[in-house]
């Protein structure tokens, strides 16, 4: 099993340079099934910066303006929520908050969230098919969190791009074009702005690893991800002045921690000898994680591989930072299907019938 995850450049990926060979490293069955792009264009840090800094903000916002931009007939699936999802063991996941967003922009600036089926509308699927629900006082958010979607979705185009030339040569019948068609093309496309709350000083330690984001898959199709952003909150306290004459075009961005001040916080991938592996972003890249809509669409060619999330733990921080309340922020685009578009020819099913089981299954009652 690849040990490290694999890189690859910008460059490559538009020039069609990226071999067969380091896409099985990347995604295959031996694989950690997540790839590195290197070289991304300049404003991607800036952006990434800004937005990951918004969630900090967004997260120490008072509860009554949470609660505006709470859309429970959505199971969650736009807006903010924290308590509403459902982990293992039936445990109630309070450790993060998360902000979803419907990246439909990206096909068409004025569409709000997926575009209604035959089968899927407004009535009987409001998951995807429920308008985005944007903060209102947080200056630039909407703006930020649309442009570094669409500079992800972007990239997750041309890594598509990539796996379709492999597809087409090692799947039989494959639909020439078809993964980076539905990149490109799709209105369900979601991103989830997630902010891990700093641990409590006085709470126990976790017991089991991943009692911060259970193991679980990604159920679409290429996950972008950021690295990680850290931020001393008692440092640098997130608030936002609430006065009529303060309007700037963003809110300031917070500093960002050089490291994180636990070793232990991150990314972790299970492969499948069931070795577990830290995977580390760096800052100015970013990374693609396979999930199962693709491994259905390349007929296991491409697997999806299990991870999970530690957070920072509490008293860890040392040095200036000792005694700091640490947050851990980060950004998931989640590259899907549209409703109607079949992902499992053998089973004839469509991925609005599959992320409705993985929807029902994940979220509280």
């Amino acid at each position: 099993m690849t040990s490290a995850a694999v890189t690859v450049s910008l460059e490559d990926l538009k020039n069609g340079n990226v071999s067969f060979q380091t896409l099985v490293d990347a995604f295959g069955p031996d694989s950690l099934g997540i790839i590195v792009v290197k070289d991304v264009p300049e404003e991607f840090v800036q952006l990434r910066h800004r937005l990951l800094s918004y969630s900090s903000y967004l997260g120490n916002l008072p509860q009554f303006r949470l609660d505006k931009i709470e859309n429970p007939a959505s199971k969650y699936l736009t807006g903010w929520s924290r308590g509403k999802e459902t982990l293992k063991n039936g445990q109630i996941d309070t450790h993060k908050g998360s902000f979803y967003a419907n990246c439909a922009f990206y096909v068409d600036p004025s569409l709000d969230c997926a575009k209604p089926t035959e089968e899927f509308s407004p009535a009987n699927f409001p998951e995807y098919l429920s308008p985005n629900l944007w903060p209102s006082n947080i200056a630039g958010f909407k703006e930020t969190f649309e442009d570094l979607c669409r500079l992800i979705i972007d990239t997750a185009v041309l890594v598509a791009r990539a796996c379709d030339q492999y597809a087409s040569k090692e799947i039989p019948d494959y639909k020439p074009g078809y993964l980076e068609h539905v990149v490109k093309t799709s209105t369900t496309t979601k991103a989830r702005l997630l902010h891990y709350f700093p641990a409590d000083v006085e709470a126990k330690e976790e017991t089991n690893d991943d009692d911060w984001c259970a193991t679980h898959l990604d159920h679409g199709c290429l996950t972008g991800l950021t690295s990680a952003m850290f931020i001393n909150e008692t440092k640098q306290v997130p608030s936002i002045p609430m006065t009529y004459s303060y309007n700037p075009r963003y809110l300031p961005t917070l500093e960002e921690l050089d490291t994180s001040p636990d070793p232990t916080a991150g990314l972790y991938i299970q492969s499948r000898s069931g070795e577990t592996v830290q995977v580390k972003i760096p800052r100015d890249c970013i990374a693609f994680q396979t999930g199962e809509a693709l491994e259905r669409i390349t007929k296991g060619k491409f697997k999806a591989v299990p991870h999970y999330v530690r957070g920072v733990r509490p008293g860890v921080a040392g040095g200036e930072n000792e005694g700091g309340r640490i947050a851990r922020n980060t950004l998931a685009v989640f590259t899907q299907p549209n409703l109607g578009e079949i992902v499992d020819l053998d089973q004839d099913i469509s991925f609005g019938e599959f992320a409705r089981g993985i929807v029902e299954k994940n979220t509280t009652k």
